[in-house]
């Protein structure tokens, strides 16, 4: 089986043939909808081919399995957040001080998961390799680099990670089906915590 390819990280684009490029094109927009339709718990390649035109063996070559195409149906999303939060306008971009775009980020993302549950459940239940590979790894330097910022001395590597560790589909998933929270309740304990986190570093 093919080795699944990480999600990319903005500024590295990966070359495909033009034919390839076309056919990974239309697997996605076919896949796209039929998660739309009908989930994505149910989403089988080999139909998958069928509904593109193209062979099975061309779905599993390029994507490995389903968890290799359900990365690439989250690749578009993950470069727009991204660009959204390097470039894009503040508090989630730049110009606002690095404690706002702390929470920002954080409340940006739980945007994301939320907008793509079901395809970050299934993500997560499939166990897509090491986490801290990918976007994982652009959403940690991103805030290491804000709490370098906001609390110069402190272990940005870890308090990132403490940052990012509530921020899972599957706990988000639980706290609002199980414990009946708000989103905005989720967000503002977010936003406690990167304030519990500054306070007490900085």
């Amino acid at each position: 089986m093919r080795e699944r390819r990480p999600l990319p990280i903005v500024g590295q684009p990966q070359p495909e043939r033009a034919d390839a490029a076309r056919n990974r094109q239309k697997i996605i927009e076919v896949a796209a909808r039929m998660v739309a339709e009908c989930g994505a718990g149910d989403l089988s390649l080999d139909e998958v081919a069928r509904e593109a035109c193209v062979g099975v063996g061309t779905v599993y070559r390029r994507f490995g399995d389903r968890t290799g195409l359900l990365l690439a149906l989250m690749d578009e999303r993950e470069r727009r957040f991204q660009a959204a939060f390097l470039s894009g306008p503040p508090p989630l971009g730049p110009g606002a001080p690095p404690g706002e775009r702390i929470v920002a980020f954080l409340h940006a993302l739980v945007d994301l998961i939320l907008a793509n549950e079901v395809l970050f459940l299934l993500l997560e239940k499939g166990g897509t390799g090491n986490r801290l590979t990918g976007p994982y790894q652009v959403h940690h330097i991103h805030l290491a680099t804000l709490l370098a910022q906001a609390c110069p001395g402190a272990d940005t590597a870890y308090l990132a990670d403490a940052l990012l560790a509530p921020v899972n589909a599957h706990l988000i998933c639980a706290q609002r089906g199980e414990r009946g929270m708000t989103v905005e309740r989720i967000k503002a304990g977010l936003a406690g915590l990167a304030a519990a986190v500054m306070r007490v570093t900085s």
